[in-house]
């Protein structure tokens, strides 16, 4: 299956779970073998943000250094779940000047809260190949809900024999739940950056290796 391929060449039989309750039908069978553990490949991946600046413009970063780990289950995909950890002090937007401000006590606040955190509850097949993924989105040691719409890309095996698999998820929060609450007043009205935040998560994933016996 191709990288941005969204085929589907035919439709699962429902499966009956021990619950009784009857399985998604239309679950690309191809994803049955992608079953397993995987981890996001950094390189290749974006883990990242975008908000409005000024009320007019938007601006754009990513994390650099983060952990991951994912267990997709293409049969039930309601047995898949995720964790990220991601050390806020590898922000990136382009702008030194202003890493540094996300990364100090306006914003993050790096040094007493380092990291920040997704980790899945529950995960929903949408139809097709959109997946609803809910978690725990943790920052400054506030932890509340998220739902986090991902869509599966496809999967491909590389020239190095690499398993990759394509996802692509979006959620927007309000930054100000997490108490991410500095901001400056336009004199026009207005605030110099939004409370809306986009997050943005392109992912390769390869799967992880089996441990040794």
């Amino acid at each position: 299956m191709g990288i941005f391929s969204r085929r589907r060449t035919e439709t699962l039989e429902p499966d009956t779970p021990a619950g009784g309750g009857v399985a998604t039908l239309d679950l690309d069978p191809s994803l049955r073998r992608l079953t397993g553990n995987w981890v996001i490949d950094r390189p290749h991946s974006r883990i990242g943000f975008s908000v409005r600046h000024a009320m007019v413009t938007t601006v754009r970063g990513a994390f650099a250094d983060y952990d991951s780990s994912m267990y997709f289950d293409g049969a039930r995909p309601e047995e898949s779940r995720a964790e990220l950890v991601i050390r806020v002090a590898s922000v990136d937007t382009g702008v030194e000047q202003r890493d540094a401000h996300i990364a100090g006590t306006d914003f993050f606040d790096a040094r007493r809260f380092p990291e920040m955190s997704f980790r899945s509850t529950s995960t929903v097949h949408n139809g097709g190949e959109t997946f609803l993924m809910r978690g725990d989105l943790t920052i400054r040691d506030v932890t509340r809900p998220v739902d986090l719409q991902l869509d599966y890309l496809g999967s491909v095996l590389d020239p190095f024999g690499i398993e990759r698999a394509g996802f692509d998820g979006t959620t927007t929060i309000d930054r100000t739940d997490w108490g991410l609450v500095y901001n400056q007043r336009l004199e026009a009205g207005g605030t110099m950056v939004s409370e809306k935040v986009r997050l943005q998560f392109d992912i390769s994933a390869i799967r992880a290796p089996q441990p040794e016996r």
